[in-house]
């Protein structure tokens, strides 16, 4: 089910949640939107247009829209509705694709620890009576038990798995690159390694930036998959991006073990309430430098745990 929740806000109130969501920050197209950002069962997204009052008009938007809105305590939640007929985001979609196809998606772009992980896979029509079966759907939809009992019957399906570090990440974003530039190089990558194996079939991605801007994010590529379907919500449109969420969420959930195994500490998911305490207990335990190969130094997240 999906909801929106709408919060009227100052630009005082405005700044403090464009700084919060930054790390999650998309490029705005439409033109009646100033900020977008999406995050784990959300969509953010800030109007540019003033009310009478001066307000801003902030749209959370998805699953976890009012988990995220609640965030915001001090700030008075005015409008709760479901969502029927989205204007620009499709969000259920009973129609599936049965062209054989190749698809994209990732995660963990939103959890300021753990690896950004993307997955291309590959699906056939003879393929889906298997997915509907095991419950193959967007893997914010599945719990983290069920991909991890069924994951390992999927690994039979051609797959190309992109896993970034965090220690690459942040070498990234220091020489300029942004999340969804980095995201743009990763799905490329993988998903030319599946168009190499099978050079017929279609390529769909859950779109997260504006096509012109995701090929430009690729202008320094020496190779370049051309995508034939960009759309939001991919997971629900395509089998191979629904397929592929759940296998990068697998494999982003094995390098969370590794991780909780090699420092003897359980590492939380996202940014909640566990996060910063957690970071300055990492700290006083391995300090800055080992804390900068396994978090995402560009979070706001970062700064406050090093506060005293």
């Amino acid at each position: 089910m999906c909801y929106n929740f709408v919060l009227l806000l100052k630009d005082e109130a405005l700044t403090k949640v464009k700084a919060h969501y930054q790390s999650q920050k998309l490029d705005t197209v439409s033109p009646y939107a100033e900020y977008e950002a999406m995050g784990d069962g959300y969509r953010l997204i800030i109007y540019s247009k003033l009310d009478k009052q001066g307000n801003k008009k902030a749209l959370f938007q998805g699953e976890n829209a009012k988990k995220e809105a609640s965030l915001w305590a001090d700030l008075e939640i005015k409008e709760e509705t479901k969502q029927k007929s989205p204007k620009t985001k499709e969000t259920k979609v009973s129609k599936v694709r049965f062209a054989d196809q190749i698809g994209s998606d990732e995660v963990g772009t939103g959890d300021f620890f753990g690896p950004i992980t993307v997955v291309a896979s590959y699906v056939t029509k003879a393929d889906l009576a298997l997915l509907k079966e095991l419950g193959v759907t967007d893997s914010k939809k599945i719990s983290d038990e069920k991909i991890m009992e069924i994951a390992p019957k999927l690994l039979k399906f051609p797959y190309s798995s992109m896993a970034l570090d965090n220690e690459k990440f942040n070498e990234l974003t220091e020489k300029g690159l942004n999340m969804n530039e980095i995201k743009a190089k990763l799905h490329n990558k993988a998903l030319l390694n599946l168009k190499k194996r099978f050079p017929e079939a279609e390529v769909d991605i859950d779109q997260f930036v504006a096509e012109k801007k995701y090929y430009s994010y690729l202008s320094d590529e020496s190779e370049i998959c051309k995508i034939d379907n960009f759309r939001t919500g991919g997971e629900l449109l395509f089998p191979s991006v629904a397929l592929s969420s759940v296998l990068a969420r697998y494999n982003f959930l094995r390098k969370m073990e590794a991780m909780n195994e090699k420092y003897q500490m359980e590492f939380p998911f996202g940014v909640n309430g566990r996060t910063i305490p957690f970071a300055k207990e990492f700290i006083a335990k391995y300090g800055v430098d080992e804390m900068k190969k396994v978090a995402k130094l560009n979070f706001t997240t970062y700064k406050k745990a090093l506060e005293d």
